[in-house]
């Protein structure tokens, strides 16, 4: 699959060619990013796409040095479910 990455500002993006699958970011100062949205099409759902953005997104965050708030529902049940994500979880 492959994944997106948009960035414009402090907005950014990541993206799959499947139906406008996405997860949205909103960096906060040099440091911190805020996952706020994710959002994958009914006949897409089921597939795993949301969780790979989200998995994308975490891998750029640690490239990045960055700490991340996941502020969407989804975004907030990843990191609670994967303790692997917790090395980018702002505390």
């Amino acid at each position: 699959m492959d994944i997106r990455h948009e960035a414009d500002g402090t907005k950014g993006r990541f993206t799959t060619g499947e139906g406008d699958s996405e997860m949205t970011y909103v960096r906060v100062g040099e440091t911190l990013v805020i996952f706020d949205h994710t959002f994958v099409p009914d006949q897409y759902r089921g597939q795993g796409l949301a969780g790979k953005l989200i998995a994308a997104g975490v891998d750029w965050a640690r490239a990045e040095n960055l700490k991340v708030i996941p502020q969407c529902p989804f975004a907030r049940a990843e990191f609670d479910r994967k303790p692997e994500y917790r090395d980018v979880l702002q505390a």
